[in-house]
């Protein structure tokens, strides 16, 4: 490939990237009543990345942290943002994701096809000392969010402490100081009756989420 089509090809990728500014997240930026989206998402976790790095539990390559938060959540372009609490949704949210790689890292030139889709792939498997401290921030980011949104998307869709638990969990595979402080936040957040109460008979029972609501 010449220099003039590889450029066109990574320009090409680069516009097709833009359209992750225009895909809506369920929860909402600290300060603002709406919903951030994908870009914004990435942009704040890889800011994350550079104050927090230092909590690992394992040695990292920063670098690498910040290339796979920048490219972790592209493929949402084709698939969009899936819920991470709709059941329905998270059930065929592999072999969307999977096409939407396919066809968006085949937009760039063959090296840089493989070097993103390895990153992305890197990401989904927590393959890595790297992937797992990125998935960690990943899961960290609503958890300060929905916090201090008085509860955020937790309200909004009826979410019990179990599941954010049970959500934020991988947290501790990678820094167990973040996760000693994602506790802390939980037991506040619980003192504050931010979550839904877990069904009991005669309580009131969580109902289902989709991605739709």
């Amino acid at each position: 490939m010449d220099a003039n089509g590889r450029l066109a090809r990574q320009i090409s990728f680069l516009v097709e990237t833009e359209k992750l500014k225009g895909v809506l997240r369920k929860t909402s930026p600290i300060h603002a009543a709406r919903y951030e989206n994908s870009a914004e998402h990435s942009w704040s976790l890889a800011l994350m990345a550079m104050l927090l790095a230092e909590h690992a539990d394992e040695k990292l390559d920063a670098m690498r942290v910040l290339q796979m938060l920048l490219v972790h959540d592209l493929v949402e372009v084709d698939a969009g943002d899936t819920f991470c609490y709709d059941l329905a949704a998270n059930a065929t949210k592999a072999e969307r994701e999977r096409c939407a790689a396919e066809r968006l890292f085949g937009l760039l030139p063959e090296d840089q096809e493989r070097d993103f889709r390895g990153l992305w792939e890197e990401f989904e498997a927590r393959a890595s000392a790297e992937a797992r401290f990125a998935n960690a921030l990943d899961r960290l980011l609503p958890l300060l969010q929905n916090f201090h949104n008085d509860g955020g998307s937790w309200r909004e869709f009826g979410i019990t402490v179990e599941r954010a638990v049970d959500r934020q969990r991988p947290i501790a595979d990678a820094s167990g100081a973040l996760w000693e402080y994602a506790q802390s936040v939980f037991q506040e957040a619980q003192q504050r009756k931010l979550f839904q109460v877990e069904s009991e008979e005669g309580g009131e029972a969580e109902r289902p989420v989709t991605s739709d609501q």
